[in-house]
């Protein structure tokens, strides 16, 4: 662990190595006057984490609601 902290190496190096491919040949093509940056490798990287969302307690309440109703539980404050 402590030699690929100081040479990384592995599947995300191949896809910052790829993202520097792809960035670069999509800067070849890029008009400025649409796309003013230039593209970085980032861009093209793969993203496999989804970024967590904050949810509102509304939207809480809403999905324990619906998941109630699915397996047939009673709403007991409507009684």
């Amino acid at each position: 662990m402590a030699y690929a902290g100081l040479e990384p190496f592995g599947e995300e190096r191949a896809d910052l190595r790829a993202g520097i491919v792809a960035s670069t040949v999509a800067n070849t093509a890029r008009d400025p006057k649409v796309q003013r940056d230039p593209f970085t490798p980032q861009e093209f990287m793969p993203k496999f984490e989804k970024e967590p969302t904050e949810q509102t307690p509304e939207q809480m309440l809403a999905i324990v609601e619906m998941l109630n109703a699915a397996f047939g539980g009673q709403d007991l404050r409507r009684t």
